[in-house]
């Protein structure tokens, strides 16, 4: 007995110190990458440009495409739930998911587990089962994104054959140009992104040893063939999407720099910066910056403008989820 006690609490312990240091290897990530591009940078120029070269009206207008876009899942949510038997309260499921990006915010991925979390204690909703539907929604995002990202770059390559043309800049030009330093945080964004993967799979692995979660997964998954209605679900999609699009791109009309860029860039960077957050990181701080900060530059947009740009954009929102959260952790303690 007291072997079996010993062995369970050493497992415990390593499940911690595992967590714990996944924790603070997605902080070091980040923070090695924002270190790497301020360095140097005079800080107190931020002030200066929030105070009087930026205009603060397009940032607020972006505000509430950032909140449907969180709803919206919400609702969704709530459709692939429901041919599962599942029913919780739209209002659950929307508090749910401002909690998680929230909580992912101080440990990445963990949102996801979190919102789940929120449904089986307030609605009765299965783990396992909330749980697949979410797996479902990530592999249609994903989908999506893919699918965007590729019209998106086959739509612009030729603005970036007339930027090479006009320029007299080349491919061996740009990755000549591109430092060490840069080559280096490329190649540890993808490590990141490749050690992530390993341990999710591991994980998964070990879940699955439970039958019954592992029913519930499955049954979350096929969920997609079962929804009524197709058509709205599909909208859902389209529209958390077209959210996420509308309170990024809104924050170019905020600065000079990036006011004339056009809807084309904003795409472009838009889909460059979603796929740097798979790096994780706490929402993404730190790949999205170099991601985005390098696509800026080369529609022309000066280094430190660009710098500049993301900052304030990222830590906008990033407080834009925090206050989110916060509400959702609110409204969720008075949910009868």
């Amino acid at each position: 007995m007291c072997y079996h006690r010993i062995a369970l609490l050493l497992q415990v312990m390593k499940t911690i110190t595992n967590n714990i240091l996944k924790i603070l290897l997605s902080l070091v990530l980040g923070g090695a990458i924002l270190y790497w591009m301020y360095r140097g940078f005079d800080f107190q120029q931020v002030k200066d440009v929030l105070l009087h070269r930026m205009d603060w009206t397009w940032m607020l207008l972006s505000f509430p495409f950032g909140i449907m876009a969180q709803v919206f899942r919400g609702w969704r949510w709530c459709q692939t739930l429901e041919p599962l038997g599942e029913k919780p309260r739209k209002r659950t499921a929307v508090y749910a998911i401002f909690l998680s990006y929230a909580v992912s915010l101080v440990v990445p991925r963990i949102g996801e587990f979190a919102r789940c979390g929120v449904l089986k204690r307030y609605d009765g909703v299965s783990f396992p089962k909330a749980l697949g539907t979410v797996v479902t929604e990530r592999a249609i995002d994903s989908l999506l994104v893919l699918v965007i990202a590729g019209v998106t770059f086959l739509w612009q390559i030729p603005v970036f054959t007339t930027f090479f043309e006009e320029t007299g800049t080349n491919l061996d030009g740009i990755i000549n140009r591109f430092t060490h330093a840069g080559w280096m945080v490329t190649i540890t964004c993808l490590l990141a992104i490749i050690v992530l993967g390993w341990l999710l799979l591991r994980n998964l692995t070990i879940y699955n040893k439970v039958r019954d979660a592992l029913t519930g997964i499955w049954q979350g998954i096929v969920s997609l063939h079962n929804v009524r209605n197709v058509p709205l679900f599909l909208f859902f999609t389209f529209a958390i999407w077209g959210s996420y699009f509308l309170h990024y791109y809104l924050t170019f009309f905020c600065f000079e720099s990036t006011a004339n860029l056009g809807l084309s860039c904003a795409l472009v960077t838009f889909i460059v910066g979603s796929i740097a957050v798979i790096v994780p990181t706490p929402n993404g701080a730190g790949p999205w910056h170099f991601a985005v900060k390098t696509m800026l530059i080369l529609y022309g947009v000066a280094a430190n403008d660009a710098l500049f740009f993301v900052l304030i954009v990222h830590s906008v929102q990033t407080l834009l989820v925090v206050l989110l959260g916060v509400v959702a952790w609110v409204k969720l303690w008075n949910v009868e």
